[in-house]
């Protein structure tokens, strides 16, 4: 698990300079929308004002410093599917790959007629977890709440305005990558209770998933949290049974039950900055609670492709995801 700190590097830093950009905004015709009244939750200072990087090499955007969240409401194109789903990108809970595993997810889904919602949630931006901070401001719950957060009040505000925008209240997922995969396990664990205090109506809404789309993870299992709780000053105990297989057992911290929504596993078996085993302790504890669960692990494909064509039999996920969307029930076969 602790290589999951160079997922950046591994993907952008290393492969070229980055030249820092205007503060990114979605395309013509959308606009973000802040998902919180007034100041948010558990709110950290940061280190600077919000900026986004360009990796040329990579041809992608990051951002960092996101301390103001906000979510950015991609209508479907053609015939409406009456789904709709909430997209978290990853980037290590340090900051956010807002083309790769965002705005590019939402023209794929938008495609299908999926109402795609993409947040952007609260990222400190600071360097590769520094043992020096008060590790995090930013990171897995129970470590900081503040992702958490954000994609609890974002759901409650998907399912509060599903008639106005069209679509099924009973049919709203998250799908995230990486750190966003760690992101929509927790959303499909922690949805009994908010972590703050309501804010609105919207708040009164439920804010569990109806499926979870999971793509190369971090955080699930015993000997990854074990990793992200001896990180910075500020030390946590992560509570297991002794005899416990820590890469085959599921992180304490994403209590799988028999509610957890149905989901999508989706993980290369080199994948060098999240180990094929959170996926498997994720996969082993679904299946032990009875949760309809399908998965798909491949021999090739590293981490951090999105939807990006490369020469690997991962790369056709996608359809997959449609036609397990179909199977559940949530779009038409």
């Amino acid at each position: 698990m602790k290589p999951l700190i160079f997922a950046l590097c591994v993907l952008f830093r290393c492969s070229s300079l980055s030249a820092q950009t205007p503060v990114w905004q979605p395309s013509p015709g959308h606009t973000q929308v802040p998902i919180w009244p007034g100041a948010a939750p558990d709110a950290q200072p940061s280190a600077g004002p919000e900026v986004s990087h360009w990796w040329p090499k990579s041809h992608g955007f990051t951002l960092e410093n996101v301390t103001h969240p906000t979510m950015t409401v991609y209508s479907p194109e053609g015939k409406n599917a009456g789904a709709a789903v909430v997209v978290f990108p990853g980037g290590g809970y340090e900051d956010l790959a807002i083309d790769l595993e965002g705005t590019e997810v939402c023209d794929w889904l938008t495609s299908k007629g999926i109402t795609c919602v993409l947040l952007k949630y609260r990222v400190p931006g600071e360097g590769l977890y520094p043992k020096s901070a008060p590790y995090p401001k930013s990171g897995p719950y129970p470590e900081s709440p503040m992702a958490l957060e954000d994609a609890q009040r974002t759901m409650g505000l998907v399912r509060f305005h599903a008639a106005e925008w069209h679509f099924d209240p009973h049919k709203i997922g998250v799908l995230g990558f990486s750190a966003g995969g760690h992101l929509s396990a927790a959303m499909s664990t922690y949805f009994k209770k908010r972590l703050y205090p309501p804010v609105d109506a919207a708040d009164k809404e439920s804010c569990r998933p109806d499926f979870a789309v999971v793509i190369y993870p971090g955080h699930l299992s015993i000997a990854a949290a074990e990793w992200d709780a001896k990180q910075g000053t500020k030390k946590f105990v992560v509570r297991h049974p002794a005899n416990a297989d820590k890469d085959l057992g599921v992180n304490p911290d994403i209590p799988v039950t028999s509610q957890t929504p149905p989901t999508f596993l989706l993980q290369a078996e080199d994948d060098h900055v999240d180990d094929v085993h959170d996926s498997l302790a994720y996969y082993i504890a679904l299946e032990k609670a009875g949760v309809p669960v399908e998965m798909h692990l491949y021999a090739h494909g590293g981490h951090a492709f999105g939807l990006r064509r490369t020469k690997f039999s991962i790369t056709g996920w996608p359809q997959l995801v449609e036609t397990w969307l179909g199977t559940i029930g949530m779009i038409s076969e």
